[in-house]
């Protein structure tokens, strides 16, 4: 056996599920802020604060466009798999980055 096969694989937070191409990421949604910013997890999520209102799906692409440029991504590569009208949702993100590279890139600026 060689010894990368030993290597764990690196740990998920919480809110992040998945592998590179298809992540996985549950949110927890506050809409109607002021605006867009992640202020920490809840709930086995990541709580946002929504610069839109809950109404007609705004809130939705809100988020869909605030993950996208937070991880530098085209919004096509972000899509809402559940919970559109819910407070609780699960995005599914097309990106080829590790799970600790998705970490720091949403939580980089994070209020905490």
């Amino acid at each position: 056996m060689h010894a990368a096969a030993c290597v764990p694989a690196e740990p998920l937070p919480t809110w992040l599920g998945g592998k590179r191409g298809a992540w996985r990421i549950r949110v927890v949604a506050q809409p109607g802020a002021a605006r867009s910013e992640i202020v920490g997890e809840h709930d086995g999520g990541l709580k946002l604060r929504v610069a839109a209102p809950p109404v007609d799906g705004r809130a939705n692409e809100e988020i869909a466009r605030f993950l996208a440029g937070r991880l530098g991504l085209s919004k096509r590569s972000v899509r809402l798999v559940s919970g559109a009208s819910a407070r609780r949702k699960l995005f599914e993100v097309a990106a080829e980055r590790n799970a600790a590279e998705m970490a720091a890139l949403l939580y980089q600026g994070a209020r905490p």
